[in-house]
């Protein structure tokens, strides 16, 4: 069977028009090149040069075989970078779905942005998904990243979890809400008010968040006749059905008959990073270009 490096020695005779210039250039001595292309010869039962007094010749075979032995060679070399590339986590695609409390805006946006444009050769297929849904498929291996709010109620054997940052969470009312024009309010001030996000007794996330910083103040918060854990809930608090505690991103996505008024409370919710323990270079690039 031809060899690679029958393939490169031939190519570099037919390049260079000697077979000595060929060896100095390949850094072997000539009888070990004529003996390679000899035995190429015989597998392939022609002559590939005609030898003369002076340089060797392709004959009609040879000069066929020198066509497809650079075209086998290009796609050779190209295989291994594209081999490299993938190892080294500089190509490849991955799939990132994010929760509807963590939209892709502000800072994650613009890591996003950088890592794309550091990583050409990498596409992101990007969807969104409840958080529990996100562990659950990365545990499966049918995700690699996930985007969430913390906190996370349930450990997934096998899955990481990297806080990324925090912003503080702000009171979202309608426009026309009494508190809509307050420079602040206190958590205790809530307590008659109704929320349009209740938390779910198996999941955390942001409701769950909301609903502990609530306790805390003294008091469960009242569900609202309608509520969503959904960026929906957007709509509602527009249509004056609730309130709700948002983190501040959530201003880049909000109607302006949506008013958001600052807390009293230092209270923040931060945004974490879900991945396999083992995630492999492509996603280790990933969460060290998003902060993690």
């Amino acid at each position: 069977m031809t060899s690679i490096r029958q393939l490169r020695y031939f190519v570099e005779i037919a390049e260079c028009g000697s077979f000595s210039a060929a060896a100095e250039r390949l850094f072997i001595a000539q009888s070990a090149l004529s003996r390679q292309i000899k035995e190429l010869e015989q597998q392939l039962a022609t002559p590939l040069f005609e030898r003369t007094a002076r340089l060797p010749r392709l004959t009609a075979a040879g000069q066929v075989f020198l066509d497809r032995a650079r075209q086998l060679l290009a796609d050779l070399d190209k295989a291994e970078r594209l081999a490299q590339e993938i190892g080294q986590g500089l190509r490849g695609s991955l799939r990132l779905n994010h929760s509807s409390t963590v939209p892709l805006t502000g800072r994650l946006l613009q890591r996003l942005g950088g890592y794309l444009e550091d990583n050409p050769n990498v596409s992101l297929e990007i969807a969104q998904q409840s958080s529990e849904a996100q562990l659950e498929d990365i545990a499966q291996g049918r995700l690699e990243i996930g985007l969430l709010r913390l906190p996370v109620l349930r450990q997934h054997e096998g899955v990481e979890i990297h806080p990324l940052f925090s912003e503080p969470l702000l009171l979202a009312v309608a426009a026309n809400h009494p508190l809509a024009d307050a420079s602040c309010v206190q958590l205790g001030q809530l307590r008659d008010q109704r929320f349009i996000s209740i938390p779910h007794r198996q999941r955390g996330g942001l409701s769950y968040l909301s609903a502990s910083l609530c306790m805390q103040a003294g008091f469960f918060p009242q569900a609202a006749q309608v509520v969503s854990r959904k960026t929906t809930q957007l709509q509602l608090i527009q249509a004056g059905f609730g309130v709700a505690l948002l983190p501040e991103c959530m201003r880049d996505l909000a109607p302006p008959s949506v008013a958001f008024v600052p807390l009293q409370e230092a209270c923040s919710s931060t945004v974490a990073l879900a991945c396999r323990r083992q995630p492999g270079d492509l996603v280790g690039k990933f969460l060290q270009a998003m902060g993690g």
